[in-house]
């Protein structure tokens, strides 16, 4: 491995969640620049193909809610015969629910968990045997800054992306023989249109959180893509079981 190519990902496949736009979208072009061709996975095919279309050639859409875990190993099964070899997973899908505890249902707790832990568990056991038969592979959690510490009113939220630490953990230290690495990235306050919708005409909001993040401006998508990016190429073939923090400095601020 030379300097050249360590950050190379020519002839890799991956296969991301949630991609059809915010962080998904921006791993996806990042991958791409990087010589990989990447599935881009939505729940509706026409927005897909649309993200797909947008970022070229090897860009391909397919259709999956990965809350459908009962189809889960079939879809895998499908999209195999497509894409023979799948070298990166990336499960990046997820939904929100801010409430009160008093206010949040057992159901809006449901299914928060069902997207970003259920999902993503019965998606990365589907591929698991795939890897493992090319001794090689590497599956990449979105993580979120609420895996370390509490927000309010997002309860469920919190609860998932705490849980992918777990499963990060868990799933490194299993795999890790068998030529699979298993890692997350934790983004901070990312410019996202989610993001300037959710401080849109709160400049006392906007100001706490730049406040409290030591770089006091807000990161890029791409941010989040290169990182992915790193973690997903050999130049980091030695790297498992970790979570690349990217929030300029926010969890250490105060």
């Amino acid at each position: 491995m030379t300097t050249a190519n360590a950050f190379s990902l020519e002839g890799r496949t991956a296969l991301i969640t949630g991609a059809t736009s915010g962080l998904g979208y921006a791993i996806a072009q990042c991958m791409l620049t990087q010589g990989a061709t990447v599935i881009i996975v939505g729940r509706d095919l026409d927005k897909a193909r649309q993200a797909a279309a947008s970022l070229g050639p090897n860009a391909h859409a397919a259709a999956f809610d990965v809350q459908d875990t009962d189809r889960t190993e079939a879809w895998v099964g499908d999209l195999l015969k497509q894409h023979p070899r799948i070298d990166i997973l990336v499960n990046n899908a997820g939904n929100h629910c801010k409430k009160p505890i008093e206010q949040m249902s057992v159901a809006d707790f449901e299914s928060v968990l069902d997207v970003h832990v259920v999902g993503a568990f019965a998606l990365t056991k589907a591929l698991v045997p795939h890897m493992k038969a090319h001794r090689k592979g590497c599956i990449l959690f979105t993580a979120s800054m609420t895996s370390f510490l509490g927000q309010p009113f997002v309860t469920g939220y919190a609860a998932a992306k705490s849980a992918y630490l777990g499963l990060i953990h868990g799933l490194a230290t299993e795999l890790g023989a068998d030529g699979l690495r298993v890692n997350g990235v934790a983004p901070g306050w990312i410019d996202t249109p989610m993001l300037r919708k959710a401080i849109e005409g709160d400049d006392a909001r906007k100001n706490k959180i730049l406040g409290r993040t030591p770089m006091k401006c807000f990161g890029d998508p791409e941010d989040i893509g290169w990182a992915a990016c790193y973690l997903a190429s050999d130049a980091a073939k030695f790297v498992n079981g970790h979570v690349l923090i990217v929030d300029g400095g926010a969890l250490i601020g105060f």
